[in-house]
């Protein structure tokens, strides 16, 4: 009697084929590198300075074409409206400091109201003639304690429906 042996082809290792981890490693490292170079360089500038009125004002030239985000306080009665072209214009101002404001958009947040002394946040570039175009407008409402001393004192309040929208005197 014979024993017959199993005679099934023998299976090799198998070797991995693709690039070692090393390599692997620095072709990562390379693409993040490329990528926050082209973010940097590119020609709009990523980053957006947050300042006060006062800073860009005392120093204009060095802001200009930068995009910003601008807060200051919304100058009492300088509110504009014009229909043909839809754009609003007013002033902010903090500490001795103006800013005239373009915002060429036909809609305002409804907080945007004149007669308030709010805070307003506007985010976009300051022109060579002085005047800041801004892409967004945020006003700030007043807390509760604020609104509060407000009311005691007898102005009116950002949701108040008497009151006068903004460019309507």
């Amino acid at each position: 009697m014979t024993i017959e042996r199993d005679r099934s082809p023998t299976v090799e290792p198998v070797q991995k084929r693709g690039l070692p981890g090393a390599v692997k490693v620095g072709i990562v490292f390379v693409v993040l590198v490329g990528a926050a170079a082209w973010l940097l360089s590119g020609s709009d500038n990523p980053f957006v300075y947050s300042k006060l009125v006062h800073d860009v004002m005392s120093e204009p030239d060095s802001f200009k074409g930068r995009r910003l985000r601008v807060e200051g306080e919304l100058r009492q009665g300088s509110i504009q409206f014009r229909e043909d072209p839809c754009e609003w214009r007013f002033v902010l101002y903090k500490e001795d400091k103006e800013m005239p404001v373009r915002f060429p958009q036909c809609v305002v947040p409804d907080t945007f109201r004149d007669g308030m002394g709010i805070q307003v946040t506007v985010q976009g570039e300051l022109g060579n003639d002085g005047v800041f175009l801004a892409n967004q407008v945020i006003p700030r409402c007043p807390s509760k304690y604020e609104m509060q001393e407000r009311m005691e004192a007898g102005e009116e309040m950002p949701y108040d429906p008497n009151a006068p929208l903004p460019g309507q005197t």
